[in-house]
């Protein structure tokens, strides 16, 4: 692990606080802004690309109202690649319909151009308690 590991570590703590608000703004540009071309988000409902992603934002589909991180993420790195894992809680609105989630999610990240963006994203829901 390199000297500036802790640094990385903030940076992307913060980039996933900052990523969070960017889902609350509903601006599909502010959001594709943390995502590599490539990016893909795995859920119950299979895999999603990002052109799909971002296109159910820009036509309004797709909606957040709120989109929180619970505590801070566990970050782990790996060279110019990172695992980012947190418990987020947020409330959408999908076609009209609102949806409230609280889900554990794993980001991977990959530095590129010395920015880190994300390549892939998993979402699995958080037990009930």
């Amino acid at each position: 692990m390199s000297d500036d590991a802790p640094d990385d570590r903030q940076v992307l703590a913060a980039v996933a606080h900052d990523w969070a608000a960017a889902m609350v703004s509903n601006d599909p540009a502010r959001i594709a802004d943390f995502m590599a071309d490539d990016w893909a988000i795995v859920s119950e409902s299979g895999i999603s690309t990002r052109e799909q992603f971002l296109s159910f934002v820009e036509s309004g589909e797709l909606t957040h109202s709120s989109f929180r991180l619970v505590g801070e993420p566990r970050i782990r790195m790996h060279g110019d690649s990172a695992v980012v894992t947190a418990r987020i809680t947020n409330t959408a609105h999908y076609k009209g319909e609102r949806f409230d989630a609280d889900e554990w999610t794993t980001d991977v990240f990959v530095r590129r151009d010395d920015r880190w963006r994300c390549v892939l994203s998993h979402i699995t829901p958080a037990a009930r308690t």
